[in-house]
């Protein structure tokens, strides 16, 4: 079962390019996702009750094209698997009935007390909820460490935090992106006033590893290779608690 949301891009979600922001995009993507699971009975509002929630582990998303403020945007997604402990979300996103992106997410179910993931697939509220296609993506780029790479050190504040208490995913890559914003992906979103059928495309790969909480001081190592830009968020302990990377790449086979 797929199912399609409608978004009319608002002017305080685009940036100075007047295109989308990329954290922007990622809290539509977070919202359908979290649509879609109230619909099925299995949202928010029913795990909190049990003391568990949502977390995303993963996420990759390909763009040919970020849209422009009154641009409608079709957003479809379904539920590829549940399993390992592990649920795979995928989404293709329209404009003007052509496809401009794609994403992959995983997500896990969290123990709120034990901060542990815990499997509840076997619960009867997920049956049928399986759609099964696999988005025709490549695999995720391998995250690596960056121990040279300069650093940015990012308090993390009030503003940051969800009802999960610790740091919105959106917020990491909000973080990574004002410690260092690569002129290349700029300049490509400026060259780009319309959808087109070639050029350069974008991909944003960003796994979550460890929770960062509230006045936690941590630090943002990122390394511009050209085509691939790399960023590591380090807690207050200097383990990675997100990676992630941008790289021009070219879209796959679309639908």
């Amino acid at each position: 079962m797929k199912y399609s949301y409608e978004y009319t891009i608002r002017y305080q979600d685009v940036d100075d390019t007047k295109h989308l922001r990329w954290v922007a995009l990622e809290e539509y993507l977070l919202d359908v996702a979290g649509r879609v699971a109230d619909e099925l009975g299995f949202g928010i509002a029913v795990l909190h009750p049990r003391d568990m929630t949502w977390i995303l582990t993963h996420m990759s998303v390909q763009m040919v094209y970020m849209p422009m403020p009154q641009d409608r945007i079709v957003i479809e997604t379904w539920i590829e698997q549940n399993a390992h402990m592990l649920s795979t979300r995928n989404f293709r996103i329209y404009l003007n009935k052509r496809l401009i992106g794609q994403c992959e997410s995983v997500w896990a179910v969290l123990d709120m007390e034990k901060r542990e993931i815990v499997n509840v697939f076997d619960d009867p509220i997920f049956a049928g909820s399986i759609d099964g296609e696999v988005l025709d993506m490549p695999r995720a780029a391998r995250m690596v460490s960056l121990p040279d790479a300069p650093r940015v050190p990012y308090t993390i504040r009030y503003s940051d935090l969800d009802y999960n208490k610790h740091c919105n995913s959106c917020k990491y890559l909000q973080a990574m992106l004002d410690a260092y914003l690569p002129v290349s992906l700029t300049a490509w979103q400026l060259a780009h006033a319309a959808p087109s059928n070639g050029g350069e495309t974008w991909r944003l790969d960003i796994h979550y590893s460890r929770e960062v909480y509230v006045g936690e001081q941590t630090s943002i190592a990122y390394q511009d290779e050209g085509d691939v830009i790399r960023y590591q968020l380090l807690n207050s302990e200097g383990l990675t608690s997100c990676s992630a990377s941008l790289t021009k790449s070219q879209m796959t086979k679309s639908k």
